[in-house]
């Protein structure tokens, strides 16, 4: 058959099947994309094609560009990862299960061969070829996540201990769920068997929480851990906190997160890409993402914990949209049994009904699969619009889901009884689905496409570990910030009688700061990188692994800039300040700072200290000289209208817009985000003209139905009409022969015959007429068909290209613009490192600070 027309927003699952002669038709099932808002529940036995069903479904989603978050817990999504274009046998090779190709009877290469052709002929079948798979592997980047090992790309669990971007007080009830949610997690990580909500444990960790996040201060499992000890609280209710909960009993509980963070295999849940949902969804450039989360080689507790995490920060990321009738993102579940229990509450449960009764107003649809029907709250599920039914063995398995479905049918106003969906569900056999849509009049009977990707079963985690190995060098891993991560360092302490050797060589460097007029602001910027990472980081960037002799920390002295500036526009409806801060590198002698070389600093004032950092006695600080340019006011206020005139030269304010949406980049919106609102918008816009669209051409097309419609019936009465004259033409022509057989004179029969045969040359006519109308109206219709097909690829195409009708808008601001806040000495921290290269002793300076 052929595939439909590539049409965005329209997935295309499969063929319409008839179950009453076993066979497909060639009329394709497209699934609007907007349905799945509705969220969706495949079911289905082991063998029923649910994997392929849904793997599909996902292949049509990244074709359209929608991100997702793929919960993988057998390792069957990750086959999403295999797709080749060119479909050759070596392609396969490598994938392909050795004990499939002995129990074939056939060698690796052989059966590589054999899957070869079995997907190129499947693929033909259903009208995909090699183009269609490219498309699939450039439209999103697909990556595999495996929490707790450092197989695929590893998942920091640190992120969801991290304040969430929420005020506190606007959104209190959202946060305190998210906070419920994160310490039932954590409890259950932690082997603690209590009441996730009501017990004395949870209320402690969940005042913890809510201490730290409404002082917008981060947690770590450390601090966490110190606070369980000494609570940052006084009393928790009416008692005091060693009443309500001992010193004793919170040791223990302290030591059981304690074991947890002790153990090196919880070393890979400190470490890699931080679980945000943004970055998640997608990339750093802006490109969607199909993130699958492999978590098949957790145990149970370590599945719900980092399951419950991963939903409620998907939770609080769904609160932070804006409304849309679109789909934007979509989550899907491969086996959902036992996170959403008909009786029990497991911490997982909450934040997934959650998402089923509010995601669809912000653009997030959920697809849920699983092979125990029995075991799901079919209550919750009342809130799914769309049923993927597959072959069920077990009769209580097809009456839950019936009992299920129903509810689900009654919930959205609608009759279940026109529709004997038991006797459907008995005849469904492999790769046949019944689907019930809540936005269609009546479900449909479909068997699935053949998907692009092969579909070779679980891949083990060192196949996953190769097939991320390239992927895993471009992405940012963040290292863990526990205390038992040291780097190798040599046990010899300097002394500080005098500064070191190692300083001495350099310049004229003193442990005290020097006199500067008092009327000179002098600030420090705060350390951001600890001593133990200034050396793994000197490592990376000599290619090996290096022992420091002796390390210290070093002030060296610039001028620091910050200025208020306004732009405004109010063509554009721009008012906007930004905070801008520079710090220029002081060259010595009598220049000042060159500021088109300054580096551009992200502190807000409160983090910028009056005093040096205090750290270990034996590494400093010690300071450098300040260059005679800059130490007096005289010689600062002319540094201060440098830096003034700077900003006015140099500063401004770029705006990217998109006329045809009349959409702005907003002041402080990266290119990034801007980009991800913009393909938002251009789906909704598309969208919203391909229904306008539809909609103008099913009236048209509707109208010329009818005429065939009413041409048809003309036709069955004229052909009727026909065949009885030519009955009456015939039986004249047989009485006429018969009376001159008999002597009658044939005269009056004859003009008989005559007029007869004129009324059946014109019911003939009639009906050949008819005919022709029928013909020219089915014409029109493909006409109309055609032309539907080309103005929605038109749409499509101009809407999918959105970004390149973007252009940049800049904004100058005006010399009263920019207000100076603060002209400063700013010291700027160093780690002065010594270490030995063979037998060659050298030294090497790492800045210790953070620009932006």
């Amino acid at each position: 058959m052929r595939a439909p027309p590539e049409k965005l927003g329209s997935f295309y699952l499969g063929s319409e099947y008839d179950l009453v002669g076993n066979k497909i038709s060639e009329k394709p099932i497209n699934y609007d994309a907007r349905d799945l808002t509705t969220h969706a529940l495949c079911v289905g036995m082991t063998g029923s094609g649910k994997t392929g069903l849904c793997i599909g479904l996902l292949e049509e989603a990244a074709i359209d560009k929608v991100p997702a978050i793929l919960i993988d817990p057998k390792g069957d999504i990750t086959n999403l990862m295999l797709q080749f274009p060119n479909l050759r046998p070596e392609d396969f090779q490598p994938w392909v299960n050795t004990d499939d190709a002995r129990r074939k009877g056939k060698s690796v290469e052989e059966y590589a061969d054999y899957i070869s052709k079995l997907w190129r002929k499947g693929l033909k079948d259903c009208g995909i070829g090699s183009k269609r798979i490219h498309l699939l592997k450039e439209s999103v980047d697909f990556s595999i996540f495996t929490p707790g090992s450092d197989a695929g790309q590893p998942i920091s669990i640190l992120s969801s201990l991290a304040v969430p971007n929420l005020d506190f007080d606007k959104h209190t009830e959202i946060i305190r769920e998210q906070i419920s949610g994160t310490v039932a997690a954590l409890l259950s990580l932690a082997g603690v068997d209590v009441d996730p909500i009501r017990s004395r444990e949870a209320i402690l960790l969940s005042n913890i929480f809510e201490t730290y996040w409404r002082k917008k201060e981060n947690l770590n499992l450390e601090n966490l851990i110190m606070s369980i000890q000494k609570p940052p609280v006084i009393k928790l209710g009416v008692f005091d906190v060693d009443t309500y909960y001992p010193e004793k009993d919170r040791f223990q509980l302290a030591m059981k997160f304690n074991n947890l963070v002790a153990s090196p295999s919880f070393r890979s849940w400190l470490e890699g890409e931080t679980l945000d949902i943004d970055r998640i969804f997608y990339t750093s450039e802006g490109k969607p993402r199909h993130s699958i989360f492999y978590i098949a080689h957790l145990s149970d507790r370590e599945k719900m914990f980092f399951v419950t995490l991963l939903l409620e920060n998907l939770l609080t990321w769904v609160r932070r949209q804006t409304g849309t009738t679109s789909l934007r993102a979509l989550l899907y579940f491969d086996e959902i049994f036992g996170f959403i229990p008909p009786v029990s509450e497991p911490p997982s449960k909450r934040p997934l009904l959650t998402l089923l009764k509010q995601a669809r107003a912000f653009g997030l649809g959920l697809l849920l699969v699983t092979q125990n029907p029995v075991d799901l709250d079919y209550k919750g599920l009342t809130n799914t619009g769309t049923w993927f039914i597959g072959k069920l063995q077990a009769e209580r398995d097809k009456d839950r889901v019936l009992q299920g479905l129903k509810g689900a049918i009654n919930e959205a106003g609608k009759s279940s009884e026109k529709v004997d969906h038991d006797s459907i569900i008995n005849k469904l056999k492999s790769r046949v689905f019944l689907m019930h849509n809540v936005h269609e009049d009546l479900p449909i009977v479909f068997q699935t496409r053949w998907v692009m990707s092969y579909l070779r079963g679980p891949l083990t985690r060192p196949q996953i570990r190769g097939l991320m190995e390239t992927k895993r060098s471009h992405l940012t891993k963040v290292r863990p910030t526990s205390t038992a991560d040291t780097a190798p360092m040599n046990s010899t302490t300097p002394t500080l009688s005098k500064v070191p050797t190692l300083l001495q060589q350099s310049t004229d460097f003193s442990k005290i700061p020097p006199a500067l007029d008092p009327s000179i602001t002098q600030v420090f910027l705060p350390i951001g990188l600890e001593a133990r990472i200034a050396i793994t980081e000197l490592s990376k960037k000599l290619g090996r692994e290096i022992y420091s002799e002796s390390m210290y920390l070093i002030y060296e002295p610039a001028i620091l800039g910050r200025a208020i500036i306004t732009f405004v526009d109010r063509r554009k409806n721009v008012d906007e300040e930004i905070n801008k801060t520079f710090l220029g590198q002081l060259l010595g002698g009598l220049s000042g700072p060159d500021w088109d070389r300054a580096e551009e600093l992200s502190y807000d004032l409160e983090e910028l200290s009056n005093l040096p950092e205090k750290i270990e006695t034996d590494q400093g600080p010690f300071f450098d000289v300040v260059p005679e340019k800059a130490n007096s006011s005289k010689e600062f206020n002319e540094i201060a209208k440098d830096f003034v005139n700077w900003l006015y030269r140099n500063m401004e304010l770029e705006l990217r817009k998109c006329e045809e949406l009349n959409i702005f980049q907003y002041p402080n919106e990266n290119i990034r985000d801007f980009t991800i609102r913009l393909q938002q918008a251009a789906r909704e816009r598309r969208d919203e003209e391909v229904d306008k669209l539809n909609d103008k051409y099913s009236k048209q097309i509707d109208r010329l139905r009818d005429k065939i419609r009413k041409f048809e019936r003309e036709l069955a009465s004229d052909e009727v009409e026909y065949e009885a004259r030519k009955r009456e033409e015939m039986i004249g022509i047989g009485g006429t022969v018969i009376g001159v057989l008999m002597g009658r004179r044939p005269t009056s029969a004859g003009t008989t015959i005559f007029r007869r045969r004129r009324i059946s040359t014109k019911a003939k006519m009639d009906v050949e007429e008819t005919k022709e109308d029928i013909v020219e109206l089915k014409k029109d219709i493909d006409d109309l068909e055609k032309e539907l097909k080309e103005a929605t690829s038109e749409i499509s195409t101009r809407w999918e290209n959105v970004d390149e009708e973007v252009i940049i808008e800049t904004i100058k601001p005006r010399s009263t613009d920019i207000q100076l806040q603060l002209m400063a000495l700013g010291w700027m921290p160093f780690w002065s490192i010594k270490y030995v290269e063979g037998t060659t002793s050298r030294s090497a300076r790492i800045p210790a600070y953070i620009c932006k």
